[in-house]
């Protein structure tokens, strides 16, 4: 029922067009005659209205069908009704049309070309627009100190955080122009609260002392320092 109600709906736009066009002739016809009237008669030239609605009102149903130019094809031939339209069978019912699946347009197409039966892409977008500028397809740029993000062929803009190394210090500080904390004061480590200077033995008070567990740039999972009591002196 879907492929008849199809085929109905192209032949009803067949006639509308065919006759429309059959109108266009009778009416170009039609006013040549009055120009040749107009000259008074001859006896060479002798044409009637009814001669010319003869000529201008061809009736081609059941016998072949009309593009859009005039143009009259048989029954049974494949033809395309226009320079837009799909390829078309002619039946003794009208042209029979069935559009084929087309393929999909690129997302990234900016130019697609209407005129042939499947609409087909005439140019790609190769550059990406993010955050009011315009960067090209595979380019690299940074919107701040720790994001970077690359523009994909797909038009996309992929971004990713920077990821910091873990510090030697347990106080560091962010710079305005930096991404990732630094340490200031170099390598340290907690005892008990303070904060200690690594490398070197600290006495915490007259029993304790302690230090930073650092060697070679690593850390112990606890940045704690480690410290040991010795006798302390008594006055």
């Amino acid at each position: 029922m879907r492929h008849l109600g199809s085929f109905l709906r192209e032949k009803k736009k067949f006639e509308r067009t065919y006759t429309s066009q059959q109108k266009t002739g009778a009416k170009f016809l039609k006013l040549i005659w009055l120009l040749l009237s107009a000259l008074g008669p001859t006896s060479d030239v002798t044409l009637s209205l009814d001669a010319i609605d003869e000529y201008a009102y061809p009736d081609y149903r059941g016998k072949g069908c009309m593009d859009e130019s005039g143009f009259v094809f048989a029954i049974g031939e494949q033809f395309t009704p226009g320079p837009s339209t799909c390829p078309c069978l002619c039946t003794d019912e009208g042209p029979l049309c069935a559009k084929p699946e087309c393929p999909k347009v690129h997302p990234r197409c900016i130019k697609v070309d209407t005129s042939q039966c499947c609409p087909q892409c005439k140019e790609k977008k190769n550059y990406c627009e993010f955050r009011g500028k315009i960067y090209a397809s595979l380019e690299e740029f940074k919107v701040s100190p720790c994001e970077k993000c690359r523009c994909e062929p797909s038009g996309e803009v992929l971004c990713s955080v920077s990821a910091c190394p873990q510090t030697e210090c347990v106080d560091p500080e962010y710079e305005p122009d930096q991404c990732c904390p630094i340490c200031k004061s170099g390598p340290n480590c907690y005892a008990d609260t303070a904060v200690i200077p690594a490398g070197r033995e600290v006495k915490i008070d007259e029993c304790t002392i302690c230090y930073c567990t650092y060697e070679e740039g690593t850390w112990q999972i606890e940045r704690q320092a480690t410290c040991s009591k010795n006798e302390c002196q008594r006055s």
